[in-house]
């Protein structure tokens, strides 16, 4: 069993690999470190869509009330879908009935016009997506795709960021940005690699505030 875990993990980290190729996170880090004289780390945030519970937004981020005949036409199309699976799941079931799983937990969550959608809203555009601390600053750095050869990517662009004292309060254990109107952003990371570096880096601030 050790070894076939071994060897999953040997697999997991050639595809990171060669989706987020060795040198994109060098240059964000060294760009960044350039920008605000302090000690960096840029983790690469996960490209699965973000989730939304905020009055005024659909669960998937757009705001309500847009292109609403294109999105009624949807509605009808996926309740057929749904249907045709519910359908196929009962002519194949075992006649149990497991428990269903809950819906997945937003992942940006606060009232309406919430001062986490800066952020967020700009995140959604982007194509390699980093998320870059230091001891005072936050910030959202873009790569475009990590999946080309560094030396042909272009430089390196922030795109949001956020300096003391008026970053969102941060909590590296729960992995959210936290803003003064109780709005929050749970950050999704790529891989294990991400939570592994996040991990060492919040073991490595020795006390500080952040936790």
């Amino acid at each position: 069993m050790g070894k076939i875990l071994e060897h999953q993990d040997r697999l997991d980290r050639k595809t990171e690999q060669l989706r987020v190729r060795p040198g994109f996170r060098e240059r964000v880090e060294e760009f960044m470190r350039d920008q605000w004289r302090e000690p960096v780390v840029a983790l690469r945030l996960s490209d699965d869509k973000l989730y939304f519970d905020v009055p005024g937004r659909r669960r998937d981020g757009t705001a309500a009330g847009q292109r609403v005949v294109r999105r009624f036409f949807w509605n009808i199309l996926r309740g057929v879908g749904r249907a045709a699976v519910v359908v196929f799941a009962l002519m194949n079931s075992d006649g149990s009935t497991g428990g269903t799983k809950g819906e997945r937990k937003a992942d940006v969550q606060g009232p309406a016009n919430a001062m986490a959608l800066d952020l967020v809203d700009r995140l959604r555009k982007l194509d390699g997506p980093w998320l870059v601390f230091s001891p005072s600053c936050v910030a959202v750095v873009d790569t475009g795709s990590t999946i080309i050869d560094p030396a042909d990517a272009p430089p390196p662009r922030i795109v949001w960021q956020a300096r003391t004292p008026e970053p969102p309060e941060i909590k590296f254990r729960a992995r959210t940005l936290t803003w003064p109107d109780g709005s929050r952003f749970t950050f999704p990371l790529y891989s294990r690699t991400e939570i592994q570096r996040l991990r060492q880096y919040r073991d490595s601030l020795d006390g500080r505030s952040q936790t």
